[in-house]
């Protein structure tokens, strides 16, 4: 497990942009038990590049998109290891840290996987998030 001076900034990054951080897994089960609308889950890590680009892809996103997900929850791997695995086992995909998650009422829609994130801008991650957000979270209004 990472020490928490070291994962504080990478945390605060996205709770500062309006995710909230689920670190149990009773936390978890409970946020899904009631997942309504789109939900955007990132699954943070320290994991250099990958991580060093995701999560100001997401903030630009979600500072730039005129449509967002209604809710936006985190988990950090490596450090809130119980929430994280639970997290893992709602998204029918291979383990992946850091990823994005998009969820429609509790349905997984989008993924974003480490290697699509890998070799990227934040300013790619961004754009395509944007997208996403477009088709997933404009098609309720």
């Amino acid at each position: 497990m990472y020490p928490p001076h070291l994962v504080a900034p990478m945390k605060e990054q996205l709770v500062n942009a309006g995710f909230s951080e689920l670190q149990t897994s009773e936390e978890v089960d409970n946020f899904f038990e009631n997942q309504k609308g789109t939900a955007l889950i990132v699954i943070n890590s320290v994991c250099g590049c990958a991580a060093g680009t995701c999560r100001p892809g997401v903030v630009g996103a979600l500072s730039r998109s005129e449509v967002k997900p209604d809710q936006l929850v985190t988990v950090f791997a490596g450090f809130d290891t119980e929430a994280t695995q639970r997290m893992r086992e709602y998204i029918p995909m291979p383990p992946s840290s850091p990823s994005i998650a998009l969820f429609k009422d509790g349905e997984l829609v989008h993924f974003v996987e480490r290697h699509h994130i890998e070799g990227r801008s934040a300013e790619m991650i961004a754009t395509h998030l944007e997208a996403v957000f477009d088709e997933v979270c404009g098609a309720e209004a």
